[in-house]
């Protein structure tokens, strides 16, 4: 096990360099970059821009190095710990997400206990209930789930939880305590408003896992090994958690690596229509702008989520299911 997630640590590292380098260069694909529309902005409000001082920004901001300078830069900065530059806020990009990381870590982490605990419960029923209405039912929610755009379910949630319990439109929390410090009360506003992102957000991902669950259980249900121990009396309930469900738990498990960075990837188009204090907006923002070190932090920071995520899930696998083999195949 040792060797295994020794492999899997230098993997991750020389994954994350690559995709450092993808980042990078897509970033860098469209033409001109931030100090180009920066320029044309100022031009359009009639201010006159001399070449002295074109080439004093693109000094400033470190534009005028070469591109490999400029990356070198960039991945040095984000090894230890400095997110670079954002042109745009002019202030560190540690800075300019500080105050928005922590709505946006509650909003996520919320939406994967949401996914997790509503599905798991659900595809476990509707696989020992099979063709039952509950069953029936169920899958016609999970299939409308599926197919609901999610900025659609979005603004029907906004408008249903304004009549029917008052909540403000948009944001996490009342106008009243967006600059308070801190309380119960403010605490109880933030949940009052959490609920319909999450709902939203969560809900095509709880559909897709619903159904992976249902599926991977009735097939473990069928196979002969449950055939013999239900025919030697073991108890269903015993017999289901003992076997089978440990057994179709490992799609369950492996979709960890893919769910984190498709709730943030997703929470993004949802912060903008629900106008929420999150980084999704901000994200947006910048690779409209071209700027390309809060850009290039946002996206870093997805792949992080998704290759920390595959390696959990693949630590949990080896551990489920002993069929996995952690090293190379031995002889026989």
């Amino acid at each position: 096990m040792i060797r295994y997630v020794a492999r899997r640590l230098v993997t991750m590292a020389w994954t994350l360099v690559a995709i450092s380098v993808l980042v990078f260069i897509i970033i860098q694909l469209p033409p001109g970059d931030y100090l180009t529309s920066y320029i044309a902005e100022i031009q359009a409000q009639g201010e006159n821009v001399t070449a002295d001082k074109i080439a004093f920004l693109r000094e400033q901001y470190g534009l005028d190095k070469p591109l490999w300078q400029q990356y070198l830069v960039w991945v040095t900065g984000l090894v230890q710990g400095d997110l670079g530059y954002s042109f745009e806020y002019n202030q560190p990009v540690a800075d300019v997400v500080g105050d928005r990381m922590p709505m946006t870590i509650l909003l996520n982490v919320a939406t994967v206990i949401f996914v997790y605990l509503v599905s798991f419960p659900i595809g476990l029923y509707s696989a020992t209930h099979q063709y039952s209405w509950g069953d029936h039912g169920l899958s016609v929610l999970g299939f409308l789930g599926l197919a609901t755009p999610n900025f659609l379910l979005a603004l029907i949630l906004l408008y249903l939880a304004n009549v029917w319990f008052g909540t403000s439109i948009g944001g996490l929390m009342d106008p009243q305590y967006i600059d308070a410090p801190w309380s119960l009360a403010k605490a109880g506003s933030v949940l009052s408003h959490l609920w319909v992102p999450v709902l939203v957000i969560g809900t095509a991902g709880t559909a897709g896992m619903i159904r992976r669950l249902r599926a991977n259980l009735l097939d473990e249900l069928n196979r002969q090994y449950v055939v013999t121990a239900r025919a030697k009396g073991l108890p269903e309930r015993r017999l289901l958690l003992k076997y089978p469900l440990r057994m179709a738990l490992n799609p369950f498990i492996a979709d960890l690596g893919s769910l984190l960075p498709q709730i943030v990837s997703g929470s993004v188009i949802i912060s903008a229509v629900m106008s929420l204090p999150t980084t999704g907006p901000m994200l947006l923002s910048s690779l409209r702008s071209q700027d390309m070190y809060l850009a290039g932090s946002f996206l870093m920071f997805l792949a992080l989520l998704t290759v920390v995520g595959m390696f959990v899930s693949d630590i949990l696998l080896a551990i489920l299911d002993p069929r996995i083999r952690l090293g190379r195949s031995t002889a026989r």
